[in-house]
């Protein structure tokens, strides 16, 4: 894949106006599929949750799935969305390998809510209202699996394995209207409503809204054109983007690539492309279709969606708290300030932090734990902290082994590492490697002695009252004992000798 030319991001603000738009998947988490009783399962032995109908097999004939038509409305409601009182499925006609029959059944024209609109927060602080033109339902595909090459995608592959199971379950695809104005900020823009939407559904309880497991996947539309014009650019669709960072560095990248193009005088391609993660740049995929190429007809198989108007407004009496009074009711409780809970809402661990603080935590202490050292490792692993064998029970045993002095900061770091390769819990692994902070005074003095002896001034220091003098010897300790002491009896100690 030959390199792309890239402009300067910042340059690249300067000449084009960013205009995006985001797509996301909803993958629902009924009991089974969207139009037949398979299980709707993850990590199945592949092609076992089949049947007839999601197989596509001649004369199978769809039935809605009940509880996916109600999760799809809430989800609409909770966008601010309109219901429709009529509600129309249609077959979208495009190969797919991946779903048997050929097509897609989906929505087109008469989607179960549309209008609606959400208030997103970037890590600014700066609030964008982003427009969204419908959220619909329809089926998801199968899975691929390309078996051979070096990227795990179809070029270069030897085969390709299709799993079916996943073809048929539900899914509501959530569409934006074009978002101007972002500028700068359109790739943070783009995680965030993200976040937001997976906020969102998993309140509802509607989704297990894990990425890495594609229960949430974001298209991301990118188009530029020069400050001023009106007519807008040629957009390009980077498919199914499945963590938040990506999202953002998808977004940023398209903006880059195609200044660079069309600063040459180039044109853009419309067209999807695909992210890759591990070298951070978009690969072209095939022309993109526009809705008539996919020759969109009503579904003759299935009638259509018709919700009483006791029903929605059950569904809507049933809606949990908003995200952002979520945030408010947790930022009073937690006695955070602005800055440091604007800190833990951009670092996307809003979740695992309420978690940890739900399991015996301190909010400052699971808030120093996620943002802090479980974030460094993630990062120094390049993975998402979602990757990491690590849960939020275990982070709250962690801090509470801390605060009961049984282990210090630099132990429960040694401590954290042995959770994450799996060793058990952080108590397991303490009373296992007996990293237990050593408070027996008869060690410590011995080990005070020994650092003494270097540097037998220490004392006089001491009595002098140039208390800082103590560090030297503490430091001493810690290191002579492997972190382990407990270096406030150590400094007490210390100063009991030095008095004698």
């Amino acid at each position: 894949m030959a390199k792309a030319e890239l402009m300067d991001y910042a340059k690249a603000l300067e000449q084009f106006e960013v205009v995006i738009g985001l797509e996301v998947h909803i993958e629902l988490n009924t009991k089974t599929k969207m139009f037949c009783g398979c299980a709707n399962s993850f990590g199945d032995e592949p092609n076992t949750n089949v049947c007839p109908i999601c197989l596509g097999l001649p004369g199978s004939l769809p039935a809605v799935n009940k509880r996916a038509v109600e999760n799809s409305i809430s989800i609409g409601l909770a966008l601010d969305c309109s219901i429709a009182p009529n509600g129309r499925f249609a077959r979208k006609n495009y190969f797919y390998p991946d779903l048997a029959k050929n097509f897609q059944t989906s929505q087109y024209d008469e989607p179960i809510a549309f209008e609606g609109s959400l208030d997103v927060e970037v890590p600014s602080g700066k609030v964008f209202t982003v427009a969204i033109e419908r959220a619909h339902m329809e089926e998801d595909a199968g899975k691929l699996t390309h078996i051979g090459g070096n990227t795990g995608r179809i070029q270069g592959a030897e085969y390709s394995l299709v799993d079916y199971n996943r073809a048929g379950v539900p899914l509501v695809e959530i569409v934006t209207k074009p978002i101007y104005g972002a500028g700068d900020e359109a790739p943070e823009l783009a995680a965030a409503y993200v976040r937001y939407i997976r906020e969102i559904v998993k309140g509802l309880d509607v989704s297990d809204a894990r990425m890495e497991r594609g229960n949430v996947r974001c298209d991301a539309n990118v188009s530029l054109r020069p400050h001023g014009q009106a007519k807008l650019g040629t957009r390009t669709e980077t498919k199914n983007v499945n963590s938040l960072r990506s999202i953002e560095r998808a977004v940023r990248y398209e903006i880059q690539r195609q200044a660079a193009i069309l600063a040459k005088g180039g044109t853009i391609t419309q067209e999807t492309r695909h992210w890759h993660e591990d070298k951070g740049s978009t690969s072209s995929g095939r022309p993109k279709s526009d809705a008539d190429d996919y020759r969109y007809f009503p579904e003759p198989d299935l009638v259509p969606v018709q919700p009483s108007h006791e029903l929605i407004e059950r569904l809507r009496a049933a809606l949990p708290e908003k995200p952002a009074d979520r945030r408010k009711r947790l930022q009073a409780e937690w006695a955070f300030q602005d800055l440091e809970f604007r800190d833990v809402v951009n670092s996307g661990l809003l979740d695992q932090i309420e978690e940890t603080v739900a399991a015996g935590a301190k909010p400052q202490a699971a808030r120093k734990w996620w943002t802090g050292e479980i974030a460094r490792l993630a990062n120094a692993e390049d993975k998402d902290i979602s990757e990491l064998a690590i849960t939020p029970a275990d982070v709250a045993e962690l801090a509470v082994l801390v605060d009961a002095g049984k282990i210090n900061d630099r132990l429960a770091r040694e401590v954290l590492t042995y959770v994450l390769a799996g060793e058990g819990s952080p108590a397991a692994v303490v009373a296992a490697r007996g990293l237990e902070v050593v408070s027996d005074d008869g060690a410590l003095i011995a080990a005070i002695d020994a650092a003494l002896a270097t540097q037998p001034d220490v004392l006089d220091a001491i009595r002098e009252g140039r208390m800082q003098a103590a560090g030297a010897v503490i430091g001493a300790v810690m290191k002579a004992m492997k972190g382990s002491a407990d270096a406030a009896r150590v400094r007490e100690l210390l100063i009991a000798k030095a008095n004698q």
